[in-house]
């Protein structure tokens, strides 16, 4: 998974243009909670009708994860990566100096970027407990603190995930208008606003609205963190960079279920199970309480944080070009990281074409002056006759 998502999310947006990246970054996040909703509805029907049990749907899983390989393996490469590519074998570059350039340029990355790496790790580190504190020990919760079957657990669980996929195609739409950092705020907030409707009620529709929509706010804030972070990152590693800081952030976060088992067995409340009265762990505390902080983590971070956007201005050979400032939106026209240079934030690949276009103007000026002179002495020769 830490190889796929930044290489994913990097191929998907840097080929589409600029004005659909925002929508786009909704649906290919949102392949997570298409993922998790399909893995819900074979637990509901495969794995009671199986007998290995929760192993069935595992298999089944891998099974899927080979089709996805086998439908990437047929699809072209990115524009992107063959111009590059074409450029580096040109050149006569071999895969040994590549590698060597890559991880020059990575350390030279890492030194003028390192207070942005640490804020992308903490952003994530946010984003990830926001979602597997609402979303691992879930079915638990239903079943153990509020006395729902796995069956009523499980449609829940769908229903939930319904919810985060409207909510991230939406966010990731609307953050083409509103800004990256505003609609993420604003879909944060929202999960607070219905905390209570996630924590108090103890019938299954409550309960299942309650998990709708706050799966709105937690996918939908995730749905725009995809094209956040492209534009965030250093544009040559712009694939790297999002797959490293997001599962460094997944690794801080793993704690969040250990956090709320130990959290549920350490405050508990009593229930009532077909007449009789039983003590049980308090998950929906635990929960709404966990939730509640890290979704106030995650606003301060997200303010705090950087918007980058992207501005017209010109270039040194006085060409009309766009400019990157502090990254931004046009990060398909960046060198690669395994280019001299990549490193910087304005080694654009644009340099590449314009330095031929000097070449072949220069080139054309030279043929005109050489044509003018040879006019200027047929003339004379006329004059002198």
């Amino acid at each position: 998974m830490g190889g796929i998502w930044g290489l994913a999310a990097s191929t998907a947006l840097e080929n589409l243009p600029v004005e659909a990246r925002g929508l786009a970054s909704g649906v290919l996040q949102q392949g997570y909670a298409v993922g998790y909703l399909l893995a819900a509805c074979i637990n509901l029907k495969l794995v009671p009708d199986t007998p290995v049990g929760w192993r069935s749907l595992f298999w089944t899983a891998a099974g899927i994860s080979l089709f996805a390989a086998g439908i990437r393996a047929v699809l072209p490469e990115s524009e992107v990566f063959l111009r590059a590519k074409a450029i580096e074998k040109a050149k006569g570059t071999s895969t040994g100096k590549k590698t060597k350039v890559f991880v020059k340029e990575t350390g030279a990355m890492l030194r003028r970027h390192w207070l942005l790496c640490i804020y992308a790790v903490l952003l994530m580190t946010g984003f990830n407990f926001l979602s597997h504190g609402s979303q691992d020990l879930y079915p638990t919760y239903l079943q153990e603190s509020k006395g729902f079957s796995p069956h009523n657990a499980t449609v829940a669980t769908i229903i939930g995930n319904c919810g985060a996929i409207a909510g991230g195609f939406f966010a990731g739409w609307i953050s083409q208008y509103l800004g990256r950092r505003l609609t993420i705020v604003i879909f944060v907030l929202l999960i607070g606003a219905f905390i209570p409707l996630w924590i108090l009620p103890t019938s299954f529709g409550g309960l299942s609205a309650g998990a709708f929509w706050v799966q709105v706010g937690v996918q939908g804030a995730w749905g725009v963190i995809p094209i956040q972070l492209a534009e965030m990152s250093p544009p040559a590693f712009r694939a790297t960079f999002p797959g490293v800081a997001y599962q460094l952030g997944n690794m801080v976060s793993s704690a969040a279920s250990q956090i709320e088992a130990t959290g549920g067995e350490n405050l508990r409340t009593n229930i009532v199970v077909n007449g009789v009265l039983k003590n049980v762990p308090d998950y929906a505390t635990v929960q709404g309480i966990l939730i509640g902080v890290v979704a106030a983590f995650v606003v301060f971070i997200t303010i705090i944080g950087p918007e980058y956007v992207s501005m017209d201005c010109h270039h040194r050979s006085r060409s009309p070009v766009r400019l990157l400032r502090k990254h931004g939106s046009h990060f398909e026209k960046h060198r690669t990281a395994f280019e001299e240079g990549a490193a910087q934030d304005n080694a654009l690949f644009e340099d590449e074409i314009l330095a031929e276009r000097e070449r072949e103007s220069r080139a054309q000026e030279g043929e005109s002056v050489d044509e003018k002179n040879e006019k200027t002495s047929e003339e004379r020769v006329e004059e002198r006759v």
